[in-house]
């Protein structure tokens, strides 16, 4: 497919764009409208079915749940591996559209390395993530920060209390999910670790709250991001937490997102390679 209407598409998918205006734009380079309205079924198959690891998987046992929240309860995508051995537990949060199918795919990646892991759906309050990317993203805006980061904050525990759990619990993030694991971290002391992408820092004088150990990812083209890691880092050393960050250049904000334009191969892979790593050392000794 055109790289044209690949970016555009993620523009659209992203909030750059409402929806009439991208598919002005998509008429515009598919030549008509009608073609534009043909392809567009196409690109949101494509999108939906780039997955690693499917949810038919042989090696997984793969289930949609409701686990109890702030706001009532939560819809959350559930990937573990099969058989009764209890394993770690991790928190997959989504990015500011939603929970999609590469979310859903993101911790089913993490179950087949040997995990719990759940995604849940921010706008549960909302009955869940739609299809509509534009209406997901304007739900998105209507969310109760404090009570969302208690939704997230109540994964912890079902985590840590679920039957096939060890107790021990981690999480990750990316792009507004990567903000929400940082909140998750500072709001819950039995986090034990916390790998947030590229996501905004917590308050300087929230950050002693913070027991888990972090992992801290960010992007060298992400300036907006990158402006706070100054002040976190400054803050994380004066309360003596354990934590490493990573920088990789030349990458943008979003790059481990396989799906979207900005997706950067070398450090999709190595961000990952750490983070399973981290979450070994410190969900599974």
């Amino acid at each position: 497919m055109d790289q044209k209407i690949i970016n555009l598409y993620e523009k659209y998918t992203t909030g750059s764009l409402g929806r009439r205006e991208f598919l002005k734009k998509l008429a515009v380079l598919a030549g008509s409208t009608a073609a534009a309205i043909t392809m567009l079924p196409l690109i949101e198959h494509n999108y939906a079915q780039a997955q690693v690891v499917p949810k038919d998987d042989p090696r997984l046992h793969v289930e949609n749940i409701k686990y109890p929240g702030e706001t009532g309860e939560v819809l959350a995508h559930l990937a573990r591996p099969k058989g009764d051995k209890k394993l770690p537990g991790v928190i997959v949060i989504h990015e500011n559209r939603g929970l999609n199918p590469h979310t859903e795919d993101v911790a089913r990646r993490v179950a087949i390395e040997g995990f719990l892991a759940i995604a849940p759906d921010a706008l549960s309050p909302f009955g869940g993530t739609p299809e509509d990317v534009s209406e997901a993203q304007s739900l998105m805006r209507k969310l109760d920060s404090k009570a969302t980061i208690k939704n997230y904050v109540a994964a912890v525990k079902y985590l840590k209390t679920h039957p096939q759990s060890t107790g021990k619990v981690g999480c990750t993030g990316f792009c507004w999910g990567g903000g929400v694991t940082n909140q998750v971290a500072v709001n819950s002391p039995d986090l034990k670790a916390a790998v947030p992408f590229y996501g905004r820092q917590p308050a300087s004088e929230d950050v002693p709250k913070i027991k888990a150990s972090l992992l801290l990812h960010y992007a060298g083209l992400d300036t907006r991001i990158n402006a706070g890691i100054e002040a976190f880092e400054a803050t994380l050393k004066k309360a003596s937490i354990d934590y490493k960050i990573f920088m990789y250049e030349g990458a943008g904000h979003a790059f481990f997102n396989d799906t979207g334009s900005r997706y950067h191969e070398e450090a999709a892979k190595l961000a990952w390679e750490r983070t399973i790593t981290f979450f070994k050392e410190k969900l599974k000794t």
